[in-house]
């Protein structure tokens, strides 16, 4: 099982649209490409010096090719309306994780 995480920081100003927007339109949008099994969106503790609020989205896949179906398939065109619609007031990266254990 795979991890594609996604930390994101947004400013104050835009936060509560952000979250608004990520909850009801990105998320299910990502999970309706049918290539994550489930999402779990987290917001990190740490203050950042830049300022906003920091948040990590992860979505659950089952392997390393569905992921690269989705980088090769959806990524570009559901990155593009994330930045068209919060442009300049967000900053995000990305980490793939391959679980190693679960207890």
């Amino acid at each position: 099982m795979y991890i594609y995480n996604v930390t994101t920081n947004i400013e104050e100003t835009a936060e509560a649209n952000w979250l608004l927007w990520m909850k009801e339109e990105h998320i299910p949008e990502m999970l309706a490409t049918g290539k994550f099994s489930n999402a779990i969106m987290t917001k990190v503790l740490v203050e950042e010096e830049m300022g906003g609020t920091t948040y990590s989205v992860q979505y659950f896949t089952k392997d390393k090719d569905t992921l690269k179906r989705y980088y090769a398939e959806d990524a570009d065109a559901l990155r593009s309306k994330a930045l068209k619609k919060f442009a300049n007031k967000m900053v995000s990266f990305r980490t793939e994780l391959e679980i190693v254990s679960e207890h």
